[in-house]
């Protein structure tokens, strides 16, 4: 039976920004009901301990949130979720202390990413309001900004960038310019568990782009899996279309779905070193694990 690191939950397909570096979803706008999130956390319970509440859509958005935690917790699973950070100041409570929240991602880079952000210092100091508090609880806090170019970026960026970097350094003391430690795609500790994570922009995959020759490696069906807002069943996180829909845990289990001939076909297919499906193939992360 395959065992992961991870489960994706969408919990929702709605977003409350429209980031330049994220398509829309073409899919319906949803919210999942708490029953068949329940439902879910039942069928995967075997395959995995750890839970992020996220693929497209802004998870704090969720009205039942809080009770997502609290269901998360029961069944014995630890929870990750990924946020613009946005609306830290309403869900804030709902989630503070709740046992299951092992820790929040702050995709700081949506502040920039959405052309209608207004006030830099009240969106970052919410933030780090939340995240004052959040590690009393234990909660790991990660601060990501992934909006570097592989060209050289502009001058404009660099100063937003260094705009929001300066009120983390201010407000964890440090005696360092971030940019001297952080390298792309690696994290650096800022405080007791606190970290701020720089990347390159980051690119959804579509059937739109490119293909190349479909050499390489990635970690879909291994270490990860995703379930989408209506039940559909996806090999990784990255899949925001459920272009590769291996079933829905509504008409079929988790088990039997991530063990179909199409799971299985992409999952020996990375054991050779091929992407057997087109959306793979034209997926650039999978160069990040080399051939």
């Amino acid at each position: 039976m395959k065992t992961f690191k991870k489960v994706y939950i969408e919990i929702t397909s709605v977003c409350n920004l429209a980031c330049s570096f994220c398509p829309q979803t073409a899919r319906k706008a949803n919210f999942m009901k708490l029953d068949v999130f329940n439902n879910i956390l039942d069928q995967i319970k075997p395959h995995t301990n750890h839970i992020y509440l996220h693929v497209k859509g802004e998870p704090l958005l969720h009205p039942k949130i809080g009770e997502l935690l609290d269901a998360s917790h029961a069944k014995g699973f630890k929870v990750n979720i990924t946020t613009n950070g946005t609306l830290i100041h309403k869900a804030g409570p709902k989630i503070l202390g709740k046992p299951a929240l092992r820790q929040m991602n702050f995709s700081l880079h949506s502040f920039d990413g959405h052309a209608g952000s207004e006030n830099r210092e009240g969106y970052v100091d919410g933030i780090l309001g939340f995240a004052r508090e959040a590690v009393k609880h234990g909660v790991i806090i990660s601060f990501r900004l992934w909006n570097l170019s592989e060209d050289n970026m502009t001058n404009a960026q660099r100063k937003r960038n260094r705009e929001t970097l300066e009120m983390l350094e201010k407000e964890f003391n440090l005696d360092y310019r971030i940019e001297e430690k952080v390298e792309p795609g690696k994290g650096v500790k800022i405080a007791k568990n606190i970290y701020l994570n720089q990347d390159y922009e980051f690119q959804w995959p579509s059937l739109q782009a490119p293909e190349d020759d479909g050499k390489g490696f990635c970690h879909a069906l291994r270490t990860q899996a995703g379930v989408l807002v209506d039940g559909t069943v996806v090999p990784c996180c990255l899949d925001g279309e459920g272009v590769i829909s291996l079933g829905n845990i509504h008409s079929a289990h988790f088990s039997e779905i991530v063990e179909s001939e199409r799971a299985n076909n992409l999952f020996y297919g990375f054991s050779r070193r091929e992407a057997v499906e087109e959306l793979c193939r034209k997926c650039g992360y999978r160069k990040r694990f080399g051939a």
